[in-house]
């Protein structure tokens, strides 16, 4: 089953709804960065979360996420744009730890609480938006409700679940759902809502059984009017010509001692993990256009 999200309305328009199945996406960033159980957990919760935020923009808008909380993973980098493309990282992918007291992978314990959750939006405009909050738990949902509520001014829940297989390290399924209230929403949809979150079975649960986005919603909300779909690629912007691109503006001298001293160039891309190789013949024909 191929990844996507859905947008959605209920409850007359108060509320705006978004649901995401992440699974190929987060395996992808799993598999290039060789994360162990509980990275993958954070950073896949992360990139989904990251992912549905994507669908709040418009255009070539995109955004920028970093969880800085102090924990032994350091910290988890993600990015989305509107047309359901994103991407991260961390920055130790090899944390692992026994399940909680909950039974579920230690999130909180690799995440840490120490620290803040930071929101860039590209919007276009001349200085990109800011944003930031504190991390409350260190369980990535609960620290991406906290920011829209203290950031964005936006009552909202968010629900991410990633759910690993112990024995291949595999991701078996990922995805979460967004819920925020619009201004003017009666008191009543938020009791409803409340209602549904308070026996909401464990997300990643959910996921596990093969819920569909349209079923997440519906476990979360009455009545959803989904609004669009949006296929979910776990894409990198790098490339070997931008590379290229960015060995040129480094200028002759740096061009130089690179070809004398190394005689090649390896370039990592963070994002995606993706190697570069310049051999000294291909350094020579960069030099000579500069």
């Amino acid at each position: 089953m191929s990844d996507y999200l859905i947008r959605a309305t209920g409850y007359n328009g108060y509320v705006r709804a978004f649901a995401a199945r992440t699974t190929t996406a987060v395996e992808e960033m799993r598999r290039r960065h060789d994360m162990w159980n509980t990275a993958t957990a954070a950073a896949g919760r992360t990139l989904t979360a990251t992912l549905m935020m994507g669908a709040m923009l418009k255009g070539e808008e995109r955004l920028s996420v970093k969880v800085k909380g102090g924990g032994p993973i350091g910290q988890i980098v993600a990015e989305a744009n509107a047309h359901g493309e994103g991407i991260a990282y961390v920055t130790n992918p090899h944390v692992h730890f026994e399940l909680n007291e909950k039974g579920k992978l230690d999130v909180a314990r690799a995440v840490g609480t120490d620290g803040y959750l930071y929101v860039v939006k590209d919007l276009g405009l001349k200085e990109p938006y800011q944003g930031s909050s504190p991390i409350v738990s260190g369980e990535i949902g609960e620290d991406f409700t906290y920011y829209f509520v203290t950031s964005e001014q936006t009552p909202s829940a968010v629900g991410v679940g990633v759910l690993v297989n112990p024995e291949d390290r595999s991701v078996v399924a990922a995805g979460g759902f967004i819920l925020q209230l619009l201004p003017g929403a009666p008191d009543d949809v938020v009791e409803k809502i409340e209602k549904y979150l308070a026996s909401l079975p464990q997300l990643s649960r959910l996921i596990g059984e093969g819920l569909t986005p349209e079923e997440v919603l519906e476990r979360v909300m009455e009545e959803p009017k989904i609004l669009s779909r949006t296929e979910i690629h776990f894409t990198c912007s790098c490339s070997h010509d931008k590379v290229r691109k960015a060995l040129i503006s480094l200028g002759k001298e740096e061009m130089d001692s690179m070809i004398e001293e190394l005689g090649e160039a390896e370039v990592h891309c963070h994002f995606c993990n993706e190697r570069y190789l310049f051999e000294k013949p291909e350094l020579e024909e960069i030099r000579s256009e500069l």
